[in-house]
């Protein structure tokens, strides 16, 4: 059974990593072939901010590309496409978030305009609240 799943930032940052308690059991998960994974280039521009910031992590943002590179050979990235617009309103009008929740609406008005409708995070809140999408847990 092919099972499709969005895999939030969190967790393309845990697979990079190697010193994080995570590392291993999201390496697995992402390793496995009866799945497809999926993120977005919301999720993609969010990995490159935390990869880039200057307090903790500062990586050279070419070096951030490369690694990036690698860790999507087998996770595909959703752009936004005309329904990713209505989704998005729609979820605004229904949850009304506010501040930084909004961007995890738009991360699921991708997936949901794909046909996406489960998602691998270890941020479980941000995405609880969200009736649209279901929370992989690892």
């Amino acid at each position: 059974m092919n099972s499709s799943i969005l895999v939030d930032t969190n967790i393309l940052i845990y697979a990079i990593d190697a010193d994080s308690k995570f590392h291993n059991s999201f390496i697995k998960f992402l390793s496995a072939t009866e799945i497809s994974f999926f993120t977005t280039i919301k999720n993609i521009s969010e990995f490159l901010v935390v990869l880039t910031r200057k307090a903790g992590i500062d990586i050279p943002v070419t070096t951030c590309l490369q690694i990036l590179d690698s860790l999507l050979s087998n996770i595909d990235i959703l752009y936004p496409d005309p329904m990713t617009l209505k989704t998005f309103y729609n979820l605004i009008n229904k949850y009304k978030p506010r501040g930084l929740w909004i961007h995890d609406i738009e991360i699921v008005s991708i997936a949901i305009s794909h046909g996406i409708s489960k998602i691998v995070t270890n941020n479980i809140d941000d995405f609880k609240r969200i009736e649209e999408i279901e929370i992989v847990r690892i």
